[in-house]
């Protein structure tokens, strides 16, 4: 199942299914643009944004004028590995960023997009690939980058969700909430969207920098108070962030006349998927909701409850994506914080496993994609004097399936669309043996 969702989550098929050019006529989504007329430019940011920029390549031909990569790196060597797998004409530029946390290459990589695209005229395009991740990777902030590490830090560990966190950084950086289609302006601008945020709202998708803000200034700073956030941060801090607001006007950015979003991809494709790959199993498969969200512990124990309740032979698919308030000092990620707690609800439980899986094969910064549990988890867990509430408590659910099994590790996919859940209800027909290794 987890093989389906990730093949129909694919961004570089997504990507070909909106673009096609005949001559030089060129059609991406429902607009058409004229290549004899004008350039095109394109910016593809985010952690799909290699394989979404090959397709965009690929379809554009001689078409492609000249374009920006950013992608996720952790160092120069690892970004030359990356770009050694992957297939990009010359005139593409690939920059590498950090993520979750936006550090000077990724500043330096959204100055670039900037200057790329204030060369675009009235009758040229830029088409923009955006996909998860690119709130961190294209940043140019207003604070000083330290200030902004430390304000970034302090919203991911505060247990707010992400469309609270990207209403803040759309207040405090110049590239988001549509201040990189301003700068393409009077360019015709076209984003292409691989969504891994709840709902697809556009606005908050990487931070919607192709998006008119619609949130005015005070919404992100009930959004730092609600979180305590000027009791966290450093006083010098706070204090930049208070004066910046004292100045803020509620005025969205001006955008090109042609501008236009679409979303390419999203979580319930995904879910789809998996519900199909399921059914062929034998499976009576449902999709019960695309916009799971909320603490992560809590969750899992609803999730236990669902579980409990299911008849045999389903299985019942939830996507979306759960928040973690860090309040001990363990290593772990929202997914397989949600099933530990769904272990500890479904304890001595018969026939049933629960999984939860990042699409981008990354749930915190723990290396595994996700975790699987059933109901002899904690069981296993005992024999080995291992205390699964110890572990929950600390937010150390990575090192609680490190030792117990369990982890789920797909590598890096290449794509983003939130996160899914598995519950698996085996009956007499289906077999309910698990072997976690």
């Amino acid at each position: 199942m987890i093989d389906r969702v990730l093949e129909a989550a694919d961004p570089a098929a997504l990507t070909r299914k909106y673009i096609s050019r005949t001559g030089s006529d060129l059609r991406i989504a429902s607009i058409s643009h004229d290549t004899t007329q004008g350039r095109v430019y394109v910016v593809a940011v985010g952690k799909a944004s290699i394989p979404m920029m090959a397709a965009a390549a690929n379809q554009l031909g001689p078409s492609l004028h000249n374009g920006i990569v950013i992608t996720k790196s952790r160092d120069q060597k690892h970004l030359e590995k990356i770009l050694a797998d992957s297939e990009l004409p010359a005139n593409i530029s690939v920059y590498g960023a950090g993520h979750p946390i936006s550090d000077r290459r990724s500043v330096i990589a959204t100055v670039a997009v900037s200057k790329l695209v204030d060369k675009a005229g009235k009758r040229d395009l830029v088409l923009c690939l955006i996909s998860g991740g690119a709130s961190a990777l294209l940043s140019q902030p207003i604070l000083p980058l330290r200030d902004w590490q430390e304000l970034t830090n302090a919203l991911l560990a505060s247990g707010c969700t992400i469309n609270e966190l990207n209403i803040v950084r759309k207040q405090l950086d110049v590239i988001k909430g549509g201040g990189l289609a301003q700068k393409a302006a009077p360019a015709t601008c076209l984003s292409l969207i691989l969504s891994d945020v709840v709902g697809n709202p556009l606005d908050i998708i990487g931070s919607g920098p192709t998006v008119p803000n619609p949130d005015p200034p005070e919404a992100a700073r009930q959004v730092l108070r609600r979180y305590h956030l000027d009791q966290t941060l450093s006083p010098e801090v706070w204090q930049r962030i208070e004066d910046h607001f004292a100045m803020a006007k509620a005025e969205p950015h001006a955008v090109p006349a042609t501008l236009k979003n679409t979303i390419i991809g999203d979580v319930r494709l995904a879910a789809r998927a998996a519900a199909e790959a399921a059914a062929e199993l034998g499976f009576d498969a449902q999709v019960l909701t695309t916009h799971l969200e909320g603490e992560a512990a809590e969750v899992g124990r609803v999730i236990g409850a669902l579980a409990k309740d299911a008849p045999s032979g389903t299985c019942l698919l939830l996507g979306g994506e759960t928040t973690v308030t860090l309040r001990g000092q363990g290593k772990g990620g929202r997914n397989q914080e949600v099933v530990l707690a769904a272990a500890m609800a479904l304890d001595g439980e018969k026939n049933v496993v629960v999984a939860s899986l990042a699409t981008d094969g990354d749930d915190g910064p723990t290396g595994a994609a996700g975790a699987i549990i059933s109901g002899e988890t904690l069981s296993s867990a005992r024999s080995k004097g291992i205390d699964a509430r110890a572990y929950l408590d600390n937010n150390d659910s990575y090192n609680f399936f490190r030792q117990v099994g369990g982890l789920i590790q797909t590598g890096q996919t290449g794509t983003n669309v939130n996160d899914l859940l598995f519950i698996l209800k085996y009956g007499a027909t289906l077999s309910s043996t698990v072997v976690f290794d």
